[in-house]
């Protein structure tokens, strides 16, 4: 009854506290190097032509701003 309980992954699913119990017990996983990785904590990577898209977004932004400024002068005139 074991053998097939952990053969059979949808029967696995219905008992996870038989899962983790053997995920823990597990000799290959326990050889395993560990480490944590954290990608969210800083980027490796810089970002290529950040200051030009600030720019940008603030172009737009003010665009936008300019509009609105302009749309309510507009309404109470």
């Amino acid at each position: 009854m074991q053998s097939t309980t952990l053969s059979n992954p949808f029967v696995m699913m219905t008992n996870p506290e038989t899962i983790l119990l053997a995920v823990e017990r597990s000799e290959r996983l326990n050889r395993l190097n560990r480490k944590v990785y954290r990608p969210l904590d800083r980027p490796l990577i810089p970002k290529v032509g950040a200051k030009e898209l600030a720019e940008f977004d603030n172009e737009i932004d003010a665009a936008v701003e300019d509009d609105v400024l302009e749309a309510l002068n507009a309404d109470l005139a």
